[in-house]
């Protein structure tokens, strides 16, 4: 009786011990300001990487909590990474999680993470930087919008199958992906399933399960029409298919010549009676068999690897990349083997504050609006003044021109004046030598 008593506190003991404990392997919220310098390291790969400042926007939930790392130079390559202990998701869920705002409306730029192995150097981080995980949105124009999921296998990156679209727009959203040790995977935004499956469904890191049959052959009798001429459909003994005929009224000139000008032909003339090219009426095909699908097997090179997405001795993680206009602020890491935890510490930080940071948005960007408006309107009226000083001017010019106009004309009746007094007194003198 007392092993009887004893055995359901054995079982719920040994329950609590099968439970996977929770690990928390990175959670960065940038609580302590400029704290984050002394355990985020820059890459010298390249000298001119674009700067990360720690800023929480223009608009916001909280002006402290909701502090990042923002890019804050246009079209730069951007390299920075923090280190933590190694671990293994080997049997074991992996997930992966933090928030991206692109407030400054990004054209062309990266959004995503990557995760490295212990053995990278991080101060010489660069694209060609071996990674395990690359994930989050990834931007260039209007069509190419998607978040990127490429997971490393046997030396080889291997991006996802299906498409999976991101948001475009200037709030916060928070990115999720959970890796399982069955060998699925989630994807969630804003802590809403978008995507989910099996890894070796949606990527391509194994042969196929099944082939085509290579020996198998369609039957050579095999109808696939679906719809055929009817065979019992006769064209009408009086149906006129020629469309032009020759002209019945025409007649051979007398003067041919047939061994000199050819045998003659009368000139054609549209038919009347012409009803169109004559075709069988169509009708459902009685033999129709369906379209043949090719037999599969099973492809004997495929075999199932237990082992894919474990990855050893993860250690860091890394922001690597290129951004056309910067702005985009990185907020809210989290590695963990909990999915419901990193739900939850999704809902107290994004989801807590997403409300507030959006009514702030929607007033900033009425602000901007006004501001342009008035500095628009400003301008217009500069321009108008402008315009009407150069018209005062040239009234003034008209003016003052007008002004000296009358005294012209009296110069010039003067001058006409002063002429005909010496015309006339030269007459006189002529006269009076005349007369002499």
């Amino acid at each position: 009786m007392k092993g009887l008593q004893l055995l359901p506190l054995l079982l719920a003991t040994c329950t609590l011990g099968a439970q996977v404990q929770r690990q928390v392997y990175l959670r960065e919220e940038f609580e302590d300001g400029d704290g984050w310098k002394k355990r985020w390291v820059e890459s010298k790969h390249r000298p001119d990487y674009g700067k990360f400042q720690l800023t929480a926007g223009k608009f916001y939930g909280d002006k402290e909590k909701d502090k990042g790392l923002q890019t804050s130079e246009d079209a730069k390559f951007y390299a920075l990474s923090t280190r933590f202990k190694p671990f293994s998701n080997e049997n074991e869920t992996l997930v992966v999680q933090f928030s991206v705002k692109h407030e400054q409306g990004i054209d062309c730029g990266g959004g995503y993470v990557k995760l490295f192995p212990a053995t990278l150097n991080q101060e010489d981080m660069h694209s060609e930087s071996e990674y395990y995980i690359m994930f989050g949105p990834d931007i260039c124009g209007f069509g190419n919008n998607k978040v990127q999921v490429i997971l490393h296998y046997q030396g080889k990156y291997h991006e996802n199958n299906k498409t999976i679209k991101c948001l475009i727009n200037k709030d916060t959203h928070l990115y999720t992906l959970i890796i399982r040790p069955n060998a699925t995977y989630e994807v969630k935004i804003d802590n809403q399933q978008v995507a989910t499956g099996e890894l070796e469904d949606d990527w391509q890191f194994l042969p196929p399960r099944k082939i085509k049959d290579p020996y198998a052959r369609k039957p050579r009798k095999w109808d696939e029409r679906l719809q055929i001429e009817d065979p019992e459909d006769k064209k009408p003994e009086d149906w006129e298919d020629f469309e032009y005929i020759p002209d019945p009224e025409a007649k051979k000139p007398d003067d041919w010549n047939e061994a000199m000008d050819g045998e003659w032909e009368g000139p054609l003339i549209p038919n009347l009676k012409y009803k169109g090219q004559w075709k069988p009426r169509i009708i459902d095909n009685p033999n129709y068999q369906g379209e043949w699908i090719h037999p599969e097997i099973d492809n004997p090179k495929y075999k199932p690897d237990p082992s894919i997405c474990h990855y050893y001795n993860i250690s860091v993680l890394g922001l690597d990349l290129w951004q056309v206009k910067s702005g985009t602020i990185f907020d809210n890491f989290l590695l963990t083997n909990d999915e419901e935890f990193a739900e939850e510490v999704g809902n107290k930080t994004w989801g807590m504050r997403k409300d507030i940071e959006k009514q702030w948005r929607e007033l900033y960007e009425e602000m901007e609006k006004r501001k342009q408006e008035e500095e628009a309107k400003k301008k217009r009226e500069e321009e108008q003044e402008q315009e009407d000083d150069i018209w005062g001017l040239e009234e003034e010019e008209d003016e003052e021109d007008s002004e000296e106009e009358p005294e012209n004309d009296r110069q010039v009746q003067e001058d006409y004046v002063e002429r005909d007094f010496l015309v006339e007194n030269e007459e006189v003198q002529v006269d009076q030598k005349d007369e002499l």
